[in-house]
């Protein structure tokens, strides 16, 4: 793939993403995408030689966006030490409600055409889960925080009883605050002990 930091691939990135988001799946073609992007089929494919090119750029597209957010988010942390991978991973995936339906297009693409297109995700996942696991936080803390967070994602992806903003906004107050405390400030046993 290559970098998405031309304005061509972005553009094609993004209608390709507008089309999944507003058309489905099923109406992700090279033309349809070449059209709304606004650029001849023949540039499209230049960056993107087949529909599962084109897909596989939509993935790594926002993982490499996720990723330098993710970064910068553990870099401001002001308690720089402890928790700061697991607090970054919270409000990267928490706080950006654009990042949602980026995402999902990239992934709806992919288990539609050809779930081995998901390697890069799951790949990037395994990444962001040994930070946490490695961030000096208890792991059945940092667990408790990553499943509640992704949790919230695909209930916001399915429209699935979503907290209003005042209880979100408080699930993340208590997340944050969960991240900081011990499991013998918690009341449970510190995972690997007997």
């Amino acid at each position: 793939m290559p970098k998405s930091s031309t304005k061509t691939v972005r553009a094609i990135l993004e209608a390709a993403n507008r089309i999944v988001q507003e058309q489905g799946v099923e109406h992700l073609t090279l033309d349809q995408t070449a059209r709304e992007a606004g650029v001849s089929k023949g540039g499209l494919l230049y960056h993107f030689p087949s529909k599962e090119a084109l897909i596989e750029g939509m993935i790594l597209y926002y993982l490499e966006r996720f990723s330098e957010d993710y970064r910068q988010a553990a870099a401001r942390d002001q308690d720089a030490g402890r928790g700061r991978w697991t607090r970054a991973y919270l409000y990267t995936t928490y706080e950006d409600y654009q990042r949602i339906p980026r995402m999902t297009s990239g992934l709806l693409a992919a288990m539609g055409t050809n779930p081995e297109l998901l390697a890069p995700m799951q790949r990037a996942f395994a990444e962001w889960v040994g930070r946490l696991e490695n961030d000096g936080v208890d792991p059945t803390i940092t667990t408790i925080i990553r499943l509640a967070v992704d949790g919230l994602w695909l209930v916001e992806l399915f429209g699935l009883a979503q907290p209003d903003l005042q209880r979100r906004a408080q699930v993340l107050a208590a997340l944050d605050a969960l991240s900081r405390k011990t499991p013998a400030e918690l009341g449970i046993q510190p995972a690997g002990a007997e």
